[in-house]
């Protein structure tokens, strides 16, 4: 049992540490504050917890049924991280040589109805600005290996689910006081957060894209 459970930590553990550097919950948090910069306090907290359980809904996805989507369209997981790496190194680079952090339309308090807060509540702030084809690949990676030799398969699933939920609870937080975090850190500490994050976004995307050469590498040497 005290092996179980020790092996149950170390999964959910392991799932987070694989997600939250990629999705980066922090560095989201000013992007978050810029594109519902007009919105009510209130309209901020929904959409918030909005974006938290799409993220963890898009994680699922790919986690449980994205390698059966990989199958079904004759795809390996190699080219998803290639083609997922090339997407975040073309994003990074982009905030890395833009002027301004990057910021939505503006759209006026009045205007922020229900229906077009649970739109944005998904794109763009859920995917891709949050749960991007990073963040999809490593979660079809960890899928594909989720589970634990020597402990029961239903408690891998659950380890796995409760690192998930961790991940999303790390990304509502972080949008929920992303007001606090911007005041804090002001104007310059904010823009050097945004740098910060968009070179660290750049070398995941190389990371990712250097497994995904490494896997068809590998595909092409056991041929």
């Amino acid at each position: 049992m005290e092996f179980h459970l020790l092996s149950f930590l170390k999964t959910v553990l392991f799932v987070l540490a694989a997600l939250l550097p990629i999705m980066n919950p922090p560095g989201g948090a000013p992007i978050f504050h810029s594109l519902t910069i007009t919105a009510s306090d209130a309209t901020r907290n929904s959409l918030a917890r909005r974006v938290a359980i799409n993220s963890f809904l898009l994680l699922m996805g790919g986690m449980f049924i994205g390698t059966h989507v990989l199958a079904f369209f004759g795809l390996s997981l190699p080219v998803v991280k290639v083609a997922g790496g090339l997407l975040v190194v073309a994003t990074a680079w982009k905030m890395l040589n833009s002027d301004e952090m990057p910021k939505g339309e503006a759209v006026p308090e009045s205007l922020w109805t229900e229906e077009l807060a649970s739109k944005k509540a998904f794109y763009p702030l859920a995917f891709p600005l949050t749960v991007g084809p990073g963040s999809i690949s490593v979660a079809i990676t960890l899928g594909a290996g989720v589970r634990v030799p020597n402990v029961p398969l239903p408690l891998s699933l659950i380890a796995a689910v409760l690192g998930l939920a961790l991940a999303a609870l790390a990304v509502y937080l972080s949008n929920r006081f992303a007001g606090v975090l911007i005041r804090l850190l002001g104007d310059t500490g904010t823009t050097v957060m945004q740098r910060m994050t968009s070179f660290i976004l750049l070398c995941i995307g190389v990371q990712i894209l250097w497994d995904g050469i490494s896997g068809l590498l590998q595909l092409l040497q056991a041929r």
